[in-house]
């Protein structure tokens, strides 16, 4: 009796503790390297068929990754690895099936507190700048020859995106903005 009472003891004591460790540490690693692998090819000076090697690679498994654990959320494979499958799915442009598939998942784990809000805004804005739609959150931006920033599409009611940025845990968009300028 003892004994088991020791065990219920410790449980407690675990999940009172929030013990972060994943239970899918296999998975965590495997997501972190295939981020790795992906951070890689965006920073050197890469050549087109390794680009286009690495993001099929890591597309396809997002796929697989989702069909057996739905989204991968801190309790699965950490922090780290959440934040590495969002960075998967976000740079999966060739295929807006899987990133909208993505977000709807992010969409449900963020709900449960199991992913990471902000990150979510940023999917969201991705999926919509690639259906042409405009962003929500005004987290896409690109240079344009004259090297001047521009969103890719057009802010929804612009006015109001501070507000839906501080509910998604971001800077107003003119901080972010400044943190697009290059270092002078």
């Amino acid at each position: 009796m003892r004994a088991l009472l020791a065990c219920l003891l410790a449980a407690l004591t675990l999940v009172a503790c929030g013990d972060d460790s994943p239970y899918n540490p296999e998975l965590r690693a495997e997501l972190l390297r295939m981020f790795k692998a992906d951070q890689e090819i965006r920073t050197l000076e890469a050549s087109q068929e390794d680009w286009d090697r690495v993001e099929k690679t890591n597309t396809e498994r997002m796929r697989q990754i989702l069909d057996e654990h739905g989204w991968p959320g801190y309790a699965m494979v950490g922090k780290d690895g959440a934040q590495a499958a969002w960075a998967l799915v976000q740079h999966a442009d060739r295929d807006l099936d899987l990133q909208r598939r993505g977000l709807e998942l992010m969409r449900q784990a963020v709900e449960k507190g199991d992913a990471d809000r902000s990150e979510l805004a940023y999917l969201v804005d991705r999926v919509r700048v690639a259906e042409r739609k405009p962003q929500v959150y005004g987290t896409q931006w690109e240079t344009t020859p004259e090297g001047e920033w521009r969103p890719r599409t057009q802010i929804e009611n612009e006015a109001q995106v501070d507000q839906r940025r501080a509910d998604m845990g971001l800077e107003p968009l003119a901080d972010y903005l400044e943190e697009l300028k290059p270092l002078e």
